[in-house]
This record gives structure tokens, sequence and C-alpha cells, in this order.
């Protein structure tokens, strides 16, 4: 964290590192078949972007633009990808927004938390509503976070998301079950980053 505790010197690092990364890829293999080089990017380049995420997740629209910028420019330099847009690239190489997978990290977290699955203390994080609300039996009240380096912190940014998985269609039994569904649920977020 800097000064203003924002991860932005920690993501300008990683970003400079994942650009080099694809540019030695595109350098380094005179083939080029989309399935490798989206295996090349996926194994060397993506885990750079999505290490520890649920730690320092950038909450500023600059912060999140420059990560997605390293996917984003990867898929504009695959073959054939070039002139589409940067929504149409990640349909046809079925890509997630690189937001949108850290939302998904950070409600395993929550997961791994609410359940006991980690060695983190529960009370630590979060209490549980004791107030009877509509939705799923593990709501979590919103923490009150006047400043936004508290807001921004993991405990207060996942619970508005963990309070609105949807009662019905989530399955909170297990860890593999509850994985399941949350990919169908939450592919609206980061809808600002759509555009090329």
């Amino acid at each position: 964290m800097n000064e203003s505790l924002t991860p932005s010197t920690h993501i300008a690092k990683i970003t400079v590192t994942a650009h080099q990364r694809v540019n030695v890829i595109f350098r380094a293999f005179v083939s080029r078949d989309i399935v490798m080089l989206l295996r090349d990017y996926t194994t060397y380049v993506r885990p750079i972007l999505e290490f520890n995420t649920v730690v320092w997740s950038p909450s500023l629209k600059c912060d999140i633009r420059s990560v997605e910028k390293v996917q984003r420019k990867f898929t504009k330099r695959l073959p054939g990808y070039g002139d589409i847009s940067y929504v149409e690239r990640r349909a046809k190489l079925n890509l997630k927004s690189l937001e949108l997978r850290r939302l998904h990290y950070d409600l395993l977290m929550c997961y791994k938390i609410v359940f006991n699955i980690i060695q983190l203390r529960f009370s630590d994080f979060f209490v549980f509503s004791t107030l009877p609300t509509r939705g799923h039996h593990y709501k979590l009240p919103l923490n009150h976070a006047p400043v936004n380096a508290r807001r921004n912190f993991f405990a207060c940014r996942i619970v508005k998301l963990w309070n609105s998985l949807p009662a019905d269609t989530t399955d909170f039994g297990t860890l593999v079950c509850f994985r399941r569904p949350i990919s169908l649920h939450h592919t609206d977020f980061g809808s600002f980053l759509t555009a090329d």
C-alpha cells in the first residue's frame, strides 16, 4: 500500500511485469496458434495479475483499467481478433474480465471465512446479521466505513455482493457446490471496462 492506502504502486509494478511477459510470449513463439498463446497467457501472465487479489483488489477506476489493460492488449494482438471489441474477444476466447475474476475470488474467500475452512477467525472480519431478512441465511451486516481506505477493505467491500447472492440458486453446502453457480450470477460486473 502507498501513503494513500491504495495499491496503486503495487498495481503499476505488476502490470509492467505482465506487459513485459506478454511481449516475451509474442517474441518467443513463431507459432500464432491461439490455443497455445492463450495457454501461455493464463500460465505465465494472468497469475501475476491475480496473486493475492483479496488483499490488494483495486477500487480506483484507473487502477482497475490498468490491470484489465493487460488482458485487453493481449487479446487484441491475437490473429484475427484485432478488429473486434474486447467484450466479443472475451466471449470468443471464453475469458472472463479480470475484475469479475477478482470478485469471484472475494466471494470464495468470504465463503471460506464464514464456514471456517481456513485459519482466519470469522469475528476478525464479520458478524452474522441478527435481523430477519429476505434471501439466504448467511447474510452479513454492512459495516460502517467512514473512510475509503476502510470501505475498500475486503471485509467491507464483499458484504454487499455476498448478501446479494440469490437464496434459491446458491448452494452453500460445500465449497465445490458454492463455486459452481457464482459464475452464473455475476457476469455483469465491470461493465465500464467493456469499451475498447
